[in-house]
């Protein structure tokens, strides 16, 4: 489809000279899953502009509201939605193995793949238009994110190195919008015999690697009683880490491990509204970014958090960070916008969904300004991170389809068949 947003405050998120680009008011024009033209609209003709197409499938006037990338949701166990509010208020390690593994092993990948779709009506109302997922059944997964027009990037908590293998090639280039990355649920939950396969593969792919990494002080003692080391420094003896990847959590690291993330170009993926809830930790924002180490942001599983809310993600990464460091400068708003879209992005594999230019994937969000929490518009940027809120999206497009408009999903199948879905399955796996 050819369409046409005009009238926008559009954010593209590229940094020129160091700094952010400035928000302008202009055009985007869209056609089929690509962006073709970013700029000023009619004060540009004649000044390099793209040819108009024949027809616009759709004009669609955005009334001075801003259009910016999607949200990238880099760690998240979508499935979980199933186990939303049944096991709060626990410590992390009774809250998953007294409550959480024993209703895992009863679902069944069909389940998986209905509770996934829920979540990703929730994700589209939250601007979110990718996410990094980690869950049980990856086939499914696949399947329901694909069916629903959702992108998605899988890392499978496999128990043996040639099923992860097989899911690598399998998984990747099965269709546009879904890809699969090397990984392992977490070193404590892991073999040496799996993690050095792991590390094996990474090396016959030259490929990145993602786990959970150092989410509480107890995964931390335990791998130095094993292992004599901590995470992140035994999982790089292994090799595990010599083509990049990163960690989820990131909360207990060292000054020497933040040394080895930047070394190996690691993403460390925030998690701060479970890591509140779990009370599990505030991670070293300010000293990941002194350091030079990217940061991404995830809202973690819907069990944990509870909700897929990246406003209130970008909120809590600096407002906990400032608080750690009891300096209300630290990590500044735009840094986190960035570490919300653009980082996101890279760490996922996903470099055309990284900002709004020609060429680049039409993957893109209309927020709307006019509205109590975002007036008066002194920083646009500052208002989506301290005071934006899902209910300011208008709009939710992935590779050229608008999936949410104005409280409308349009992704196949009605919100209703979904929900009830999920609770036919809660009532058979739950009661």
């Amino acid at each position: 489809m050819n369409i046409r947003f005009y009238n926008a405050r559009i954010l593209t998120m590229e940094e020129q000279g160091g700094q952010l680009r400035e928000i302008f008011l202009g055009e985007i024009w869209v056609k089929d899953d690509k962006i073709s033209y970013v700029g000023k609209g009619a004060e540009e003709q004649g000044a390099g502009m793209p040819e108009r197409p024949a027809r616009w499938d759709r004009e669609i006037d955005c009334k001075g509201n801003l259009l910016m990338p999607g949200f990238k949701d880099a760690h998240t166990h979508s499935g979980m939605t199933l186990l939303r509010s049944l096991a709060d208020d626990m410590p992390l390690h009774d809250w998953l193995n007294k409550q959480i593994f024993p209703v895992e092993a009863k679902m069944t990948g069909e389940d998986i793949y209905e509770l996934s779709r829920l979540a990703v009506l929730e994700y589209l109302t939250s601007g979110i238009t990718a996410v990094f997922d980690m869950y049980l059944t990856p086939e499914t997964i696949a399947d329901a994110f694909d069916n629903m027009g959702m992108r998605c990037v899988q890392v499978a908590a496999s128990q043996s190195a040639s099923q992860t293998q097989e899911r690598y090639v399998r998984l990747n280039g099965k269709s546009p919008l879904q890809s699969f990355m090397l990984g392992v649920h977490a070193e404590y939950t892991s073999s040496r015999e799996l993690l050095e396969a792991i590390a094996d593969l990474a090396h016959q792919y030259k490929a990145p690697v993602f786990t959970h990494l150092s989410e509480t002080r107890q995964e931390v003692e335990e791998c130095k009683q094993r292992h004599g080391m901590t995470p992140i420094a035994f999982l790089d003896s292994l090799g595990m880490f010599d083509y990049g990847g990163g960690g989820y959590h990131c909360v207990f690291v060292t000054p020497e491990e933040i040394a080895v993330m930047k070394e190996k170009g690691l993403y460390a993926v925030t998690n701060p509204g479970s890591n509140t809830k779990l009370a599990s930790g505030i991670a070293p924002i300010g000293d990941f970014l002194k350091a030079g180490v990217r940061v991404a942001i995830g809202t973690d599983g819907p069990a944990s958090n509870n909700c897929l809310d990246m406003f209130r993600e970008m909120f809590l990464v600096t407002g906990l960070a400032k608080l750690r460091e009891m300096d209300a400068a630290a990590v500044d708003a735009r840094e986190v916008l960035k570490m919300a879209t653009v980082n996101g992005s890279l760490a996922m594999g996903l470099p055309d969904t990284d900002v709004l230019a020609p060429g680049k994937a039409a993957d893109m969000i209309l927020i709307d300004l006019n509205q109590p929490n975002m007036r008066p518009l002194n920083n646009i940027v500052k208002n989506l991170v301290y005071s934006g809120s899902k209910q300011n999206v208008i709009m939710t497009m992935i590779n050229g389809a608008i999936l949410y408009e104005k409280g409308i999903f349009h992704t196949g199948t009605a919100p209703e068949e979904i929900y009830e879905k999920a609770e036919q399955i809660r009532r058979r796996l739950i009661g």
